[in-house]
């Protein structure tokens, strides 16, 4: 997973798994989360105004079955390095 944070554009983009390009995308709410799909799976997370915004990963993990930590952890790490690529090995949840 890689995230980035755009301080200019105050973007968050996270990529669940690198792609040439999306099919198609679909938004969390009218503004400020879309989701990208590459043959039906999301593959791409862009949030605007992600520090006041970061409740829209919530909704997008419940909607298509991602891991909300996983993308809480991608986007507190790219907030905490702006204009910077942060790449991030989440492993499967392991239960005792």
């Amino acid at each position: 997973m890689k995230a980035d944070y755009d301080s200019q554009a105050e973007a968050l983009s996270i990529d669940l798994v690198e792609v040439d390009r999306w099919d198609s995308g679909e938004a969390i709410d009218d503004t400020y989360c879309n989701v990208a799909f590459r043959n039906g799976r999301p593959v791409n997370i862009e949030l605007l105004n992600p520090q006041d915004r970061l409740d829209l990963l919530d909704v997008a993990a419940e909607r298509y079955g991602l891991d909300r930590f996983a993308l809480a952890a991608a986007a507190q790490a790219a907030l905490a390095a702006p204009d910077r690529a942060v790449t991030l090995d989440v492993a499967a949840n392991v239960t005792a």
